[in-house]
């Protein structure tokens, strides 16, 4: 895959995640792809219906999300892609209280492409000490 076409399929699963779009965000995974937000008590997963629980409760925590990219790696079929998360947390995202409040954290994506060009591996990795010192329980 070149870099373009990398940067397409990613562009638009983070577009289907702007849009809180389910369907649009599983449809750019491959039907077997390994799921993996670390640090998740579940642990990784394996394919799209098993990443729609993931998903859901992600829009249902989250609003109002957009995505800034800060730097892009390239390698053979994969990309390492380092974004700012910024938005608000109307419910209780990562298992904190949101209250609504405005958020903004660090994300980082690995994430390995499958034949034909679909997202066969998503790793995630979360900025969690960002979250929890701006979600302050009390």
């Amino acid at each position: 895959m070149t870099r373009e076409e990398m940067d397409r399929k990613i562009d638009e699963h983070f577009a289907f995640e702007a849009r809180d779009d389910v369907e649009g965000v599983l449809a750019t995974l491959a039907p077997d792809v390994e799921h993996d937000i670390v640090g998740s008590p579940g642990g990784p997963t394996r394919g799209r219906e098993a990443a729609r629980a993931f998903y859901e409760a992600l829009f249902a925590d989250l609003a109002d999300g957009r995505v800034t990219c800060v730097k892009r790696l390239y390698g053979d079929r994969f990309l390492v892609d380092e974004s700012v998360w910024s938005g608000r947390a109307s419910g209780r995202p990562f298992g904190l209280e949101g209250k609504d409040r405005p958020l903004e954290f660090r994300l980082l994506h690995v994430v390995e492409f499958a034949d034909g060009g679909d997202v066969g591996r998503e790793n995630v990795w979360i900025d969690l000490a960002a979250i929890i010192r701006q979600l302050p329980q009390a």
